[in-house]
């Protein structure tokens, strides 16, 4: 079939679905209903060729992503609620101002103080950075492994993995080229090559290696490097996750995906019928505009 250009994520009681042209979000209401909406990408990449550049299409894609996400996610947390297309007032915007801080503040405590401390106290004295960075990066890859296992037992943080899993079955469903129906979806697997899961395990990789350049002495250098080197990484390690995606009948590549695909088993679960229906009314939203009408039976 035709280079698959169709990428998702859960939210709150649904999924999103993005292809180049278009984006969707499709969320089951507290009474049953499926609820959708549909927008432009509106994509930098489309308006400003020289963004398409190897490294910078990198940095732009995650940013958009990140953009897209935020916006999905508030669709899904207002409509999970019962709040009309017209009413998306259940969440205001001073409640997810506050929720995206908390983020920032939990991201940068977890992810890059804490490491950096573990290793401190570890490797006092060490002087040698890469031998710094690679602990440290240890610690960084167990803290997100610990925070995910933890999250997962709880009961709202399940049915977003369902979710996820859903969107993984419907995806990998048409790209066997088969009916998208819930009941075809189920037959397939909750892991995909091109998971966001998969992609933040190549850039805690890649963050090893960076940030071994790094001064150890300052945690305020340090941690103010790792902001600044972050755009740089994520266009590396988005390069690295196409070329991925483009060759996975090589044999090696299969060996380097497989960490990711392993840690999928984390972040996704097995959907029921219901949550395959909402995977499957998101998709089939972004599908004409990519001239990729789905198979009829």
């Amino acid at each position: 079939m035709a280079e698959f250009r169709v990428g998702g994520q859960a939210v709150i009681e649904g999924v999103m679905m993005r292809g180049e042209r278009e984006w969707s979000v499709a969320v089951r209401t507290p009474d049953g209903e499926i609820v959708r909406t549909k927008q432009s990408v509106g994509s930098l990449l489309e308006r400003y060729p020289i963004l398409k550049k190897p490294l910078l299409r990198g940095i732009v894609s995650l940013v958009e992503t990140l953009v897209l996400g935020v916006k999905a996610l508030s669709y899904s947390a207002n409509a999970s609620l019962g709040a009309k297309d017209e009413e998306i007032t259940a969440i205001s915007s001073k409640e997810w101002a506050a929720t995206f801080a908390l983020a920032v503040v939990v991201t940068v405590g977890l992810f890059m103080l804490a490491p950096y401390y573990l290793t401190r106290f570890v490797a006092q004295g060490a002087g040698n950075r890469v031998f710094f960075a690679m602990v440290e990066g240890l610690f960084r890859i167990t803290i997100f492994l610990g925070y995910i296992a933890v999250i997962s037992r709880m009961k709202d943080i399940k049915r977003v993995f369902q979710y996820h899993g859903a969107e993984h079955k419907v995806i990998n469903a048409l790209e066997a080229g088969r009916v998208l129906t819930p009941e075809n979806a189920a037959e397939y697997s909750t892991q995909n090559v091109r998971c966001g899961t998969s992609f933040l395990l190549i850039v805690m990789v890649l963050a090893i290696f960076t940030f071994s350049f790094l001064p150890t002495a300052s945690v305020f250098q340090r941690v103010i490097g790792k902001i600044l080197l972050i755009p740089v990484i994520a266009g590396v390690g988005y390069e690295l996750f196409k070329f991925a995606a483009r060759h996975l009948d090589s044999r090696v590549v299969k060996v380097l995906v497989w960490p990711g695909l392993t840690l999928q088993k984390l972040t996704t679960r097995e959907p029921d019928h219901a949550q395959l229906e909402v995977a499957v009314a998101a998709l089939q939203e972004v599908l004409p505009a990519e001239d990729m009408e789905p198979a009829k039976a």
